[in-house]
């Protein structure tokens, strides 16, 4: 029998084909320099999101794995010895099984493997669930960054970038990145929480902000991303000029400063995350060893250059506070140093944070820590005082003293509230203990006050070895308030360099990103600066429009009135955003508009004459305009030039709603009533109406005024006199209240004026 015409590729067959000089153009004598060239326009071109070629994926793999053997020196040392490196064996191999007669069949060996799971146990120790996330992996981001892979256990890409996350996890994990797996077929909620959706996905994470990793999946690429994710100003470089500056700026950032002596030009990662991890208590400076910029300070603090050394400084600049060296640092030994010394010997409290972390709250008696406070000044006549507290802190050796000082003007609420029991003023020692997080202490203040003289630390050593034998010397207790932050005045600053790291990492997204991941954010952008700008431009134009004053045409009349007989009273067209539909009340329209008027509605009428008519129209559009859209409302005018017995007599009908100053003229004709700027809401089926009073604003009183202070030689005044003096100002203010009232009139709380019968529209006074 013939077997199957199967190829299985020799695997040194394989290896000898694979030539990452090749792959990548280069000769064997190319540098770094033009490696990384290569590499970047390769993987440009060949990246599966943009080259739609099938073999795109292979070509970009192979691209992947020729750079990460050449970039590094020691692996492509070995491949131009030997021809080959430790994983190069299987570059010859389909990344993804192999392939049999035709190009379009696919075999994948782990399709068998129905027992086996794809996950290995790098992946399992870092699973994350939801609730882990938000709970602690999203606080812990403040402390150190983090980097999440999403895969599947059905991504079949995924498998070939598991090497190099093996080798990432192995070799930033011991320097203090952070790791975690998101499995997107179990952890939707927490994949859709992230914003990942395709696999495989590596994004980092640090204080609280998720950043998508968007290049090629290589070691020297995770750990540039890495860096990338860090602030900018963790680590000040330092040298010959600037160390004593560095130094001496303890008291401002009351922080310690540490020094790291290295040969290397850049900062090594270790030591960026431990500055990243203290940088709320200790002060980073890089010195490097190899500049002739540096060549003082090496001298001045005897530095070797063998291995690395880091120097501690707190309040004395000249002398370290504590030495570490040692080849190959590791994280742990950085950690125990840094922390054991992240307080000056006498730090002053700034803060709450720094209050908490000094003074502990007591849990139980051996964990019991005293914190002894001197409150003082910042003026000149303290220094001596405070040198004197400074040196008596510094020849303490027992761990259950801390020392601290405050500012008694930057700290006014806590120094009120320790020194309340006794007529005392700075500077002052006082002893406490914490009690509860809520703010309780007991505390005891010196006797005899701080002057810094032997005297006075005799008195303060004595009182603090009675205080260790027996812990009821402490006699006073208080409720503390939240110390104030005294670098608050710096939130600007602070928040300026948060705006540069962001707009930095916004800068780099859009230009390395994948566009199909960054349209919705550019879509969403460009959306509201549409409807932000489009909104500014309509209503600028608006305004535009109701200030611009209409064009007046003898020959128009307005929808909302009737043409004036008069020549000289010309009409104008109100502007459309003030528009309402007004019809004259006739003998006509009298019947349809109030007497048959359907069940629930409303006419609102306004009441004028034929010289008022043009100003009244146009208030009582623009005051009834925002009412205009129900649609029980109507509106009517009435000219009581024609049918002022119509307002006469619906007036007696009702004598409450008839104004005071009617009955006092009764009986005389000297002076009509003026209506010009009343309005009726006419209620036609249920025969009641309310009545709105116009407001009078103008500057002369006039004869229609219902006020008690109006003379009798304002009431006698005829109502051809006072419309020669009433101004087109003083016509225009009597509907100003008109809104109120309208509001009034839709809730149902106005007093309602109920009539037998709605008295007929014929008469028509003649025009004088």
């Amino acid at each position: 029998m013939q077997r199957a015409g199967i190829k299985l590729p020799c695997p040194a067959a394989a290896a000898s084909e694979f030539n990452p000089y090749k792959v990548l153009g280069v000769s064997r004598h190319s540098s770094q320099a033009e490696i990384k060239k290569a590499y970047k326009q390769l993987a440009r071109e060949w990246h599966p999101d943009k080259n739609k070629d099938p073999g795109a994926e292979d070509m970009f793999i192979k691209i992947t794995k020729s750079y990460e053997i050449l970039s590094n020196e020691e692996r492509r040392a070995n491949y131009d010895r030997f021809g080959q490196t430790d994983e190069n064996q299987h570059y010859g191999q389909a990344p993804q099984g192999f392939r049999h007669f035709h190009d379009s069949f696919y075999f994948d060996q782990s399709f068998f493997h129905f027992t086996q799971s794809t996950r290995d146990f790098t992946d399992s120790k870092h699973l994350l669930r939801f609730e882990h996330y938000m709970n602690e992996v999203v606080p812990d981001s403040f402390k150190r960054p983090y980097l999440i892979k999403i895969t599947s256990e059905w991504c079949f890409v995924c498998i070939h970038i598991e090497p190099v996350w093996k080798e990432t996890v192995q070799e930033l994990e011991a320097v203090g990145v952070g790791f975690g797996v998101v499995d997107i077929g179990y952890e939707k909620r927490l994949a859709n929480h992230l914003g990942a959706h395709r696999t495989p996905s590596i994004l980092g994470l640090i204080n609280g902000k998720v950043t998508f990793f968007h290049y090629a999946i290589s070691r020297e690429h995770l750990r540039q991303f890495v860096e990338s994710l860090l602030p900018q100003r963790l680590v000040e470089k330092v040298t010959d000029d600037n160390y004593l500056q560095f130094l001496n700026s303890w008291r401002e950032e009351n922080k310690p400063s540490v020094l790291l002596f290295d040969t290397v030009p850049t900062v090594p990662l270790l030591y960026k995350l431990t500055a990243f991890a203290y940088r709320d208590f200790v002060r980073f400076g890089y010195v490097d060893q190899g500049l002739t910029e540096t060549t003082h300070i090496l001298q001045q603090f005897n530095i070797n250059t063998y291995a690395p050394t880091m120097l501690l400084f707190k309040e004395n600049t000249e002398k370290p506070a504590d030495v570490i060296q040692f080849r190959g640092m590791k994280k742990q030994i950085i950690d125990e140093f840094v922390s054991n010394n992240r307080f000056l010997l006498v730090p002053r409290l700034v803060n709450q944070k720094v209050f908490d972390e000094l003074c502990p709250v007591k849990q139980f008696h051996r964990r019991r820590k005293y914190c002894v406070l001197l409150i003082t000044g910042e003026d000149e006549a303290f220094v001596s005082v405070n040198d004197a507290f400074f040196d008596f802190a510094s020849s303490n050796t027992k761990e259950v003293l801390r020392f601290a000082y405050v500012y008694q003007r930057q700290q006014q609420p806590l120094c009120d509230t320790l020194l309340k029991n006794e007529d005392m003023s700075p500077p002052q020692v006082i002893i406490l203990e914490r009690r509860s997080t809520a703010g309780k202490v007991l505390y005891r203040t010196v006797t005899g006050g701080w002057n810094g003289s032997d005297e006075d630390k005799h008195r303060l050593h004595e009182q603090l070895e009675l205080l260790q034998r027996d812990p009821s010397f402490l006699t006073y207790d208080a409720m503390l308030p939240e110390l104030n932050n005294e670098f608050a005045s710096m939130f600007l600053i602070h928040w300026a360099n948060v705006a540069y790291d962001y707009l930095s990492q916004m800068y780099f997204d859009l230009l390395h990103s994948n566009w199909r991941e960054m349209m919705p954010i550019v879509s969403l952008i460009f959306s509201a600066l549409f409807i932000l700008f489009g909104t500014v431009i309509i209503q600028a134009f608006s305004d535009s429009g109701e200030e611009k004053p209409p064009k007046q045409k003898a020959s128009e009349s307005p929808k909302t009135a009737e043409s004036s007989p008069n020549a000289e009273n010309t009409t104008s067209r109100p502007p459309k955003k003030n528009f309402v539909e007004v019809t004259e009340l006739t003998d006509v329209t009298y019947t349809s508009n109030l007497v048959r008027l359907r069940p629930g509605h409303i006419n609102v009428v306004l009441v004028l004459t034929d010289v008022s008519k043009q100003v009244l129209l146009k208030k009582f559009a623009k005051e009834v305009y925002s009412f205009s859209g129900s649609q029980t409302l109507h509106y009517s005018f009435l000219n009581v030039d024609k049918h002022i017995q119509w307002m006469d007599t619906l007036l007696e009908l009702v004598p409450n709603a008839r104004p005071l100053d009617d009955e006092e003229e009764e009986g005389t004709s000297s002076c009509k009533r003026d209506y010009t700027g009343y309005v009726l809401a006419l209620n036609g089926h249920k025969k009641y109406f309310c009545l709105f009073r116009p407001v009078f604003t103008g500057e002369e009183p006039d004869c229609s005024r219902s006020s008690d202070e109006d003379g009798g030689a304002a009431r006698v005044r005829s109502r051809s006199s006072s419309r020669q003096r009433a101004s087109a100002l003083q016509i225009h203010h009597r509907l100003d209240r008109l809104s109120l009232w309208m509001e009034r009139l839709m809730e149902g709380t106005l007093p309602r004026h109920y009539v037998p019968a709605w008295p007929d529209l014929d008469s028509i006074i003649p025009q004088k």
